[in-house]
């Protein structure tokens, strides 16, 4: 074992600030700031009824903008409207409508009588809608030809998805068919596994309710994944693309707008067309 040695050490001197330095250097970064601070405001003032003209200008324009998207947008309603004269007309809402007032809503676009309503009821496994049960009762009230539909979410179990549908959904007679909405490609699992999922949540319902589901989806997602392989099945499809100007032969709905005004319901409310009239609607209900 060695022997330790005692080495002298030459102490290190720091360098100590002083503290009028440190003072100064603050004060002069604080100037700095106050200046650029002060400048700017200056500028501001200075040019501010060119800036107030700049915001307003801006502001305006997109202002303009929407109204006139809006007003493109009616146009196509009521031309949608005035080409299906005799078939049934009617909505679908959920929660992001808000509170709906229903002793005001009547007509669509205050010219075009309500026949049905298309209600959320649930989404995924675990969310129920928190405006079904009053939108559910206000539609019945209504006496409006009324259905409930299930946001279907890939990636969760389809058995408890359709479960929580069945648990939530009392269909009545009367009332339409229940709905699958399936709008989006899973992330976590393959094509195959989804369309399993969705058979699976559909062969539930039915069995449930007696009678087959309606499946909604866009146009896009049934050419490209649905139309062959659930061709057992009827659809609501929604396409909002100017070139649509009529439903489809094998469409049983067709959401063409989701830009709609309704007296009872605040902001816009999606559209629906049902592929004959009204009573031939009454026809496809539950027994």
């Amino acid at each position: 074992m060695g022997r330790s040695s005692n080495r002298s050490r030459t102490p290190i001197r720091r360098k100590v600030r002083k503290k009028g330095s440190f003072f100064s250097e603050k004060l002069l970064r604080f100037s700095l700031i106050t200046f650029v601070i002060v400048s700017f405001l200056g500028l501001a003032y200075h040019y501010r009824e060119g800036l107030a003209y700049y915001f307003g200008f801006k502001s305006d324009k997109i202002r303009l903008e929407k109204a006139e998207a809006k007003r493109i947008s009616d146009v196509r309603n009521y031309q949608i409207l005035e080409n299906h004269q005799g078939k049934a007309i009617g909505l679908d809402v959920s929660e992001f409508q808000g509170a709906i007032n229903w002793t005001s809503v009547e007509t669509i676009e205050n010219s075009y009588p309500l026949e049905f309503m298309f209600i959320r009821a649930t989404a995924g496994k675990d969310h129920i809608d928190g405006k079904f049960r009053e939108n559910w009762l206000g539609a019945k009230k209504r006496k409006v030809i009324r259905g409930a539909y299930h946001y279907y979410r890939p990636n969760e179990n389809s058995l408890e998805q359709a479960q929580l549908f069945i648990q939530t959904v009392r269909l009545e007679k009367g009332d339409l068919p229940p709905v699958l909405d399936i709008e989006k490609l899973p992330k976590e699992q393959s094509l195959l596994k989804l369309k399993l999922g969705l058979k699976r949540w559909l062969k539930a319902v039915e069995a449930h309710y007696k009678v087959k589901p309606i499946i909604y989806t866009s146009e896009n997602y049934y050419d490209d994944f649905l139309k062959e392989e659930f061709s057992d099945y009827l659809f609501w499809i929604a396409n909002y693309n100017f070139y649509r100007e009529k439903i489809a032969d094998d469409w049983l709905f067709w959401q063409f707008t989701e830009k709609a005004t309704v007296a009872g319901i605040k902001g816009n409310v999606d559209v629906n067309i049902y592929n004959g009239d009204v009573e031939q609607l009454r026809y496809i209900t539950v027994e």
